[in-house]
């Protein structure tokens, strides 16, 4: 069985006043293909600055939007496969 490994570099940045995290998950696949997902956070103006939860947040938003990106292209190449295929029949 082949293992392979695909890392996700995940980068935060907040503003000046710690309002919104913004998070921008890239990943390169091995293949060469780059995918690439932002995330925000807004911290509402009555909660003290945490800027911890912000992050986790807007990683947690990025990430959640790869996830759903690496579905969709795995979908569309799953249909590209399996259209012809099922022409012939």
């Amino acid at each position: 069985m082949e293992s392979k490994r695909w890392t996700v570099e995940i980068f935060v940045n907040e503003d000046d006043k710690d309002d919104v995290t913004t998070a921008t998950a890239v990943l390169y696949t091995p293949s060469g293909r780059r995918h690439e997902s932002v995330g925000r956070a807004r911290r509402n103006p009555a909660d003290r600055p945490v800027p911890e939860i912000g992050d986790e947040l807007a990683a947690g938003r990025a990430l959640a939007d790869l996830g759903s990106k690496l579905i969709g292209d795995g979908a569309e190449d799953v249909a590209q496969l399996a259209g012809p295929a099922y022409e012939s029949y």
